[in-house]
């Protein structure tokens, strides 16, 4: 992601290599790759794991939620200096809970993020590309 968006640096979508505000999305990028994408909603998808199982990865996916939607409560994005491929990812990962029954009711400020990058017009039209527009509740 990092890489693609240094292609288009007028689009702002990474701050400066060698900033702290770039080793901040870094931060942000393994969070939401390895706490909520792998050690979350991942397992969850697994048809054969047993629901004691996905029981748990739901628990620790709460934990993780609580955390994005406590530092949203405070912050419009994820950085402090706005819009940026952290909050592309996190609206993906976040979206998910449509397909495994994880409700985020709880996490408002997530939702609120959630709803902000949905209407983003670069969004939509990726959305479009993909098929997903309307956006559906559940998966197919």
């Amino acid at each position: 992601m990092q890489h693609v968006a240094e292609l288009a640096p007028e689009r702002n979508l990474v701050p400066p290599a060698g900033t702290i505000e770039r080793a901040r999305l870094q931060a942000w990028l393994n969070f939401l790759s390895s706490e909520v994408h792998t050690g979350g909603f991942s397992p969850l998808f697994n048809p054969v794991m047993p629901e004691a199982a996905k029981r748990l990865f739901r628990d620790r996916l709460a934990l993780r939620l609580t955390h994005l939607d406590r530092h949203l409560a405070a912050h419009k994005h994820l950085l402090a200096s706005g819009y940026s491929v952290a909050d592309a990812s996190c609206f993906v990962v976040a979206s998910w809970a449509n397909w495994v029954d994880v409700d985020l009711a709880p996490y408002p400020n997530l939702c609120a993020h959630r709803e902000r990058i949905a209407v983003r017009p670069a969004v939509q039209a990726a959305l479009a590309a993909e098929g997903m527009v309307p956006w559906p509740d559940k998966a197919p």
